[in-house]
């Protein structure tokens, strides 16, 4: 529940509790100008009561009501960012799985290279698979325009066969999750020759 909630809900209890007490004014106004015996007094003094103990007991219970949802709000919330990963480490256990048992296979004797290299492709393809289901896209930017947004240049690199600022080699890759940056790529930038320098000066 907002802020902005829990004001609306004390500012709608302060307004009943004034209503209650315009009530019982309103009935304690009628018993002075229209009852005329004592009787009369006391069977409207009752009902005032009456009805302003009912009042009241709604607002206490209206009062309970809004501590028990602010209560339920708060451990939601709690839980929500305690648990928020939970479906996100389900889809990475088969992962896990997967390596400890190419872990296992490259000890057997009768492991080779092709059944080690073959384990570690559908181990990789079911990381990616992972990573696609939750939107955590690869940054691997090479052959195109340097983006100072989703790559980090470490160095730059004289070359001839491609303009400028062209993303020629990546060292590392980047990822991005949702469309926001996680991690830049670390590129390799081409530069211009020095002879072509020259002749474009």
């Amino acid at each position: 529940m907002s802020k902005d909630q829990d004001q609306a809900s004390d500012q709608t209890v302060a307004e009943e509790a004034i209503e209650i007490t315009g009530q019982v004014e309103s009935v304690s106004e009628q018993s002075t100008t229209e009852a005329q015996t004592p009787e009369e007094l006391t069977l409207l003094l009752e009902d005032a009561r009456a009805k302003a103990d009912s009042h009241w007991d709604q607002l206490m219970r209206t009062q309970a009501q809004m501590d028990n949802l602010r209560k339920r709000h708060e451990r939601d919330l709690e839980n929500a960012h305690k648990f928020a990963l939970e479906r996100f480490v389900n889809e990475l256990l088969p992962v896990r799985d997967s390596l400890e048992m190419g872990l296992v296979a490259a000890g057997e004797e009768s492991s080779t290279i092709d059944h080690l290299r073959e384990g570690t492709e559908l181990t990789l393809k079911l990381f990616s698979d992972v990573m696609d289901k939750f939107n955590v896209e690869q940054i691997n930017p090479e052959g195109e325009p340097f983006n100072p947004e989703l790559h980090q240049a470490m160095s730059m690199m004289p070359r001839a066969d491609v303009p400028p600022n062209t993303v020629v080699l990546v060292v590392q890759k980047g990822y991005t999750l949702n469309g926001r940056l996680v991690r830049p790529a670390m590129v390799m930038v081409s530069q211009a020759e020095a002879g072509q320098v020259d002749d474009q000066a």
